[in-house]
């Protein structure tokens, strides 16, 4: 009896691996809004849902460092989801305080823009696997705008 037990958990466990899986991709980090508490980055996700059904996204981890720190943090829970046979983007905002921006000042005061790296954890609901994780990272250059382009 275990023997038939441990040839069905294979079965199962390659049949697992080769299911597919929703691809994603960090596209964009741009300045989205700038208010009186802080600023607001926005992230852009592009996700590509290979199921001929839509998948329910259950939330969006992400971790925004910059000079070796970590500059924000946090969890956008619910969404929404994927788009069935699509691409769908999704829209991550990255909420930044003004103190920890003039701690970043230095790092822009030299070439007016900031060094990002940034990591997503995309989470998904998928048939058969349950919640899935997809892991992103994205580094680049976030380029500020300047004072005659605000205005």
């Amino acid at each position: 009896m275990a023997q038939l037990m441990n040839k069905a958990k294979g079965f199962v466990a390659e049949k697992v691996a080769h299911v597919q899986k929703p691809e994603a991709e960090l596209a964009d980090l741009s300045v989205g809004h700038v208010g009186r508490d802080g600023a607001t980055l926005a992230g852009q996700l592009d996700v590509r849902n290979p199921y001929s059904h839509a998948v329910p996204v259950c939330e969006i981890s992400y971790s925004l460092k910059s000079a070796g720190r970590e500059v924000a943090s946090g969890t956008m829970p619910d969404p929404g989801s994927l788009a069935a046979s699509a691409t769908t983007r999704l829209h991550v905002p990255v909420k930044v305080p003004y103190d920890l921006l003039l701690s970043l000042a230095k790092d822009a005061g030299r070439d007016w823009d900031i060094d990002y790296e940034m990591r997503v954890g995309l989470t998904v609901d998928l048939p058969i696997l349950g919640n899935f994780t997809l892991p992103l990272t994205k580094s680049g250059e976030l380029k500020l705008p300047t004072l005659s382009g605000i205005f």
